[in-house]
């Protein structure tokens, strides 16, 4: 297999609301879409989901287009490749640049869907027809507004509810919940807002029950993370602080997590996110499937992967229209009445890609053949 040409889009679909963490503001997200076409006329989409600013990691939407213009497609294109990982082989060169690479390896993985004849699922080893799903709640003005939402989320089926905690914004909040809502499945993600120094306040999490608690300490840490682990009870999800198995070995090797998210952008692909969830289950250490505010194709992805038998904790996989006007595949997914996904069995994306959606809301297409 050669791949002949890659179009890139800058794409962006105005959101419903906001979305705040400890770090800032999503107002707007622009994400790149990467359409791979081979020598024989296959054509795949896959998804560069990068963040408009460096703070969550240091690729941008902008950086993703850069990246994928002037490195990746001149050591992809034209090359013979049979499978993945002889594709991943050839971006060796690159350092890190995970969400670059990400978008044009899920392109591939859908062409090999389509070539393989077989469904994402299948391809990836996954076992499970559907998956349980989550909602996640970024820092709202009010704690009212938080409960509202939740509310409404638990009425729609969701088995598990994060909200997003940073300093004087967590106690407070959480005993709200659980005053309002009792027992139901709750964890907290903190975006790396909090040091050792806070101790006290984290130690005091444990009363509260919670599922995990996501990434409290440094996004490059994981010695702290050790130390805090051993201080308290909750689990600790390790989120921003790995890129790749090798990160996941550590991680487990020193005790710094119990749990870890696996978002495909953050690692570089399916590929990674298969070692490490396989190195995961190998450790008797659960994962589950994070998101990074996809379109429905880059969601799509994440659903196949989220399919494999170690993902044991609900996906964050809100439907697309939570947080956009509107989406680039047709009939998206939709959240059953249980809190629970299908899984697709079709071949390709396992949803039909819009083109004409992906023109509408285009602001910078980059064409490399």
């Amino acid at each position: 297999m050669k791949i002949k040409k890659i179009t890139l889009y800058k794409v962006e679909i105005p959101m419903v609301t906001s979305f705040t963490t400890s770090f800032g503001t999503v107002t707007n997200k622009p994400t790149v879409i990467v359409k791979v076409e081979t020598d024989n006329g296959v054509v795949g989409f896959g998804e560069s989901a990068a963040l408009p600013f460096p703070f969550y990691k240091p690729e941008t939407t902008d950086i993703c287009m850069l990246v994928l213009k002037d490195y990746i497609s001149p050591l992809v294109l034209n090359k013979e490749f049979k499978t993945i990982q002889e594709l991943m082989a050839l971006l060796k060169s690159i350092k890190n640049h995970n969400f670059s690479k990400t978008g044009l390896e899920t392109a591939v993985w859908m062409i090999m869907s389509l070539t393989e004849k077989k469904s994402l699922k299948t391809l990836l080893g996954g076992t499970q027809d559907k998956i349980a799903v989550g909602e996640s709640i970024g820092i709202k003005k009010t704690i009212e507004e938080t409960l509202e939402e939740i509310d409404l989320r638990l009425t729609q089926g969701f088995k598990r509810t994060k909200i997003k905690i940073k300093p004087r914004w967590d106690l407070k909040i959480i005993e709200a919940i659980r005053n309002k809502f009792g027992d139901i499945n709750l964890m907290v993600d903190a975006n790396s807002a909090y040091t050792l120094n806070d101790i006290t306040v984290l130690k005091k999490l444990d009363h509260y029950n919670l599922t995990m608690i996501e990434q409290p300490l440094a996004d490059d840490d994981i010695i702290d993370h050790s130390i805090l682990q051993k201080q308290i009870k909750t689990p600790i999800c390790l989120d921003e602080s790995i890129h790749s198995a090798e990160d996941t070995r550590r991680a487990i090797y020193i005790a710094a997590c119990k749990i870890i998210n696996i978002k495909p952008g953050r690692v570089g692909g399916l590929l990674e996110s298969k070692k490490i969830h396989d190195i995961c289950k190998k450790n008797n250490i659960g994962v589950w499937c994070g998101g990074m505010l996809e379109t429905g194709i880059g969601r799509a992805f994440n659903i196949a992967l989220a399919s494999l038998p170690n993902f044991f904790y609900p996906a964050d996989m809100s439907p697309v229209n939570f947080f956009y006007e509107d989406d680039l595949v047709k009939d998206s997914f939709s959240v059953d009445k249980n809190g629970h996904i299908s899984v697709p069995n079709v071949t390709g994306l396992g949803f039909e890609v819009n083109e004409k959606k992906i023109q509408k809301y285009t602001t910078k297409k980059i064409v490399i053949e």
